[in-house]
């Protein structure tokens, strides 16, 4: 495993993010974990294949994990903890979960969804 380089949140981290160095299709990896200190507080496995193909991987897309930050970020500005940051952050998020679709939906338009094909 190696130790994720955070180069925007350099600093006050909570946690550390590894991930298995083994280049996938498209140079993805496919493996994450969430450290604090010794104990692995998460395990993240992402999609590892064509989706629905036999031997492939079943796991995350990254529009799972946007989705999730997206209902947390809703969920925080509706309560105590909202503020001008996270209302950025939601839209931020809103617009990769917009332009992840896009990609997804062109790729089913053209045949090419759950293939290699570019």
């Amino acid at each position: 495993m190696e130790k994720l380089n955070m180069r925007i949140q350099r600093n006050n981290n909570l946690n550390d993010v590894y991930y298995e160095d083994e280049v996938g299709p498209g140079n993805g990896r496919h493996y994450y974990e969430v450290r604090r200190g010794d104990k692995v507080v998460a395990n993240i496995q992402f999609q590892n294949g064509p989706r629905n193909v036999e031997g492939s991987i079943p796991g995350v897309v990254e529009a799972d994990l946007l989705e999730i930050v997206r209902h947390r970020l809703q969920c925080f500005q509706k309560g105590e903890f909202a503020t001008r940051e996270n209302a950025l952050a939601l839209t931020a998020t809103e617009e990769a979960l917009m332009w992840m679709n896009k990609r997804t939906e062109d790729r089913a338009e053209s045949g090419k969804l759950g293939t290699y094909q570019k």
